[in-house]
């Protein structure tokens, strides 16, 4: 039988997992069949269009009367809409894709995993950190499993972007706190939280987070609205860092920044170890660079598009390189496989609401101007 899905928002990620969904039959033939059954948003006019263009039988303007119609709900539309709409599927006993950072604020965050862990373990609730699907992250997490880059020692994570360095950039619903929660912290500081937490979190390499430090920057505090005259205030930090202690005695740095001039989207992670270290830029998303201390003095680019690597298996010949897109694909196979078997996914709502205790930490310490414990 094919999983009818239901997808609230048609923008950036609505396209997103839309391509994912297509190409799945493709390149994953043991994933389950899909109908892109119902797409959701307010605009008649521009829902209809997105979905003839998207694949999607059919449209919807009120979610809640689709939650309960599906085989699965995807969350996809802006911060402030994660929690209703989310709980209201969870609590139909539909499995729940939500888009990330999990909710604008701690609290709301809480309440999403409380809902997630009420409808049961055969109820798949995901959160759309998809970077780790990508295969040298996963290539990187099988070494780091493995031993290989010894005692822990530093831990480096930054997501540098420089779409809003222009003043004149206009205001959207990403700078303003009640719809957002966050800026650059939750936008890009999400992603790095969890993909530190997928690398390194487990109990005999870093371990958890326990302490940080943060700093929150606003560089521009007005920008214009869109095709008016007028001015909206920005309510959201433009960049973020933070120190980290971590469980097992590491340390580390976090950073992000939507004024980093030249910097498109660059995420990074550097991890240095008493046996070695590793770095990946998601700006060269086929690469991981390795250094072991008993094999050589520098660094090696290991491209990591071989047929035994992490999902390499499903697309193209050693060298031929995969993209961006090619994470949601992974995401979903492993989304949707969830939701046919009644099995457990991960990054779950739980991983949503860790991250996000990071992110409130991080705002806690820039308020008050001290480190925040995370035991």
């Amino acid at each position: 039988m094919s999983l009818e899905v239901g997808v609230l928002g048609y923008r950036f990620m609505g396209k997103a997992h839309a391509n994912a969904m297509a190409r799945l039959p493709m390149f994953f033939p043991d994933a389950p069949d899909v109908e892109r059954s119902v797409l959701v948003g307010r605009d008649e006019a521009a829902l209809t269009d997105a979905a003839d263009r998207l694949g999607f039988d059919s449209i919807a303007t009120d979610w809640a009367e689709v939650v309960d119609d599906v085989d699965a709900f995807y969350n996809l539309g802006p911060n402030h809409v994660h929690a209703e709409p989310s709980i209201a599927a969870l609590e139909a006993g539909t499995p729940v894709f939500c888009e990330k950072p999990l909710a604008p604020t701690l609290e709301e965050a809480e309440t999403m995993a409380e809902a997630a862990r009420n409808a049961g373990s055969d109820v798949p609730a995901g959160c759309a950190f998809n970077y780790r699907f990508v295969p040298a992250i996963r290539y990187a997490k099988r070494l780091l499993e493995a031993g290989e880059l010894g005692e822990i020692h530093h831990v480096r994570g930054r997501y540098l972007q420089d779409w809003l360095v222009d003043p004149e950039a206009p205001w959207s619903w990403r700078n303003d706190e009640e719809l957002a929660g966050s800026g650059a912290l939750g936008d890009l500081g999400a992603h790095t939280v969890d993909l530190l937490r997928f690398l390194v979190g487990d109990d005999d390499l870093a371990g958890e987070m326990v302490g940080i430090s943060g700093h929150l920057q606003t560089f521009v505090d007005e920008r214009p609205v869109p095709d008016s005259d007028e001015t909206r205030p920005v309510t959201v930090d433009d960049a973020y860092s933070a120190q980290l202690e971590f469980e097992n005695g590491a340390m580390g740095t976090l950073e992000a920044s939507r004024f980093a001039t030249g910097h498109k989207n660059d995420h990074t992670v550097e991890i240095h170890g008493s046996e070695g270290s590793l770095r990946f830029s998601l700006e060269r998303l086929n690469e991981l660079e390795l250094m072991r201390t008993n094999e050589n003095r520098g660094y090696e680019t290991i491209l990591v598009t071989d047929e035994d690597d992490p999902y390499v298996d499903h697309w193209w010949p050693p060298g031929h390189v995969l993209g961006w897109e090619h994470t949601f694909v992974h995401e979903n196979y492993e989304f949707l496989s969830a939701v046919s078997e009644a099995g457990e996914f991960e990054p779950s709502f739980e991983d949503g609401l860790a991250a996000q205790r990071v992110l409130a930490a991080i705002e806690e310490s820039d308020e008050n101007r001290e480190w925040v414990s995370l035991e």
